[in-house]
């Protein structure tokens, strides 16, 4: 059984920078894409960032490319999504989700992920 547990939320001004941490337990990850996913009040929930375990492949929503890193660490079956120059628009609840791989590809459809997290809040002031 795979168990996610994210971390590292809080309050940032406009500008700042936080990193979110998913903790992976249960089984070893190499066959796994671990994403980041987050949703606002009143939206639908949206694809963040997404990575390979095994190769370190990753994808970004638009929105955040250029801004957010995803990475891993192998020794710690820990995720990161480094978020530098946050903005308002990026608060959000936060969440770590992952799916056995199949194809190269990272989908960004949560509908695909079989497991998440219970979320991290962030909240970005202006």
């Amino acid at each position: 059984q795979v168990q996610l547990v994210e971390s590292g939320g809080g309050l940032v001004q406009a500008g700042g920078s936080l990193r979110l941490s998913c903790a992976a337990s249960g089984r070893t990850f190499s066959n796994y894409a671990l994403g980041w996913f987050r949703q606002a009040p009143g939206k639908e929930r949206e694809f963040v960032a997404a990575i390979r375990w095994s190769s370190g492949i990753t994808n970004y929503a638009g929105s955040v490319k250029g801004r957010f890193t995803i990475s891993r660490d192998n020794a710690k079956n820990t995720v990161y999504l480094q978020m530098n120059s946050l903005e308002p628009e990026d608060t959000a609840v936060y969440y770590c989700a992952g799916y056995y791989v199949l194809f190269k590809s990272l989908s960004p459809d949560p509908k695909i992920y079989d497991y998440w997290g219970q979320g991290t809040q962030v909240t970005v002031s202006s």
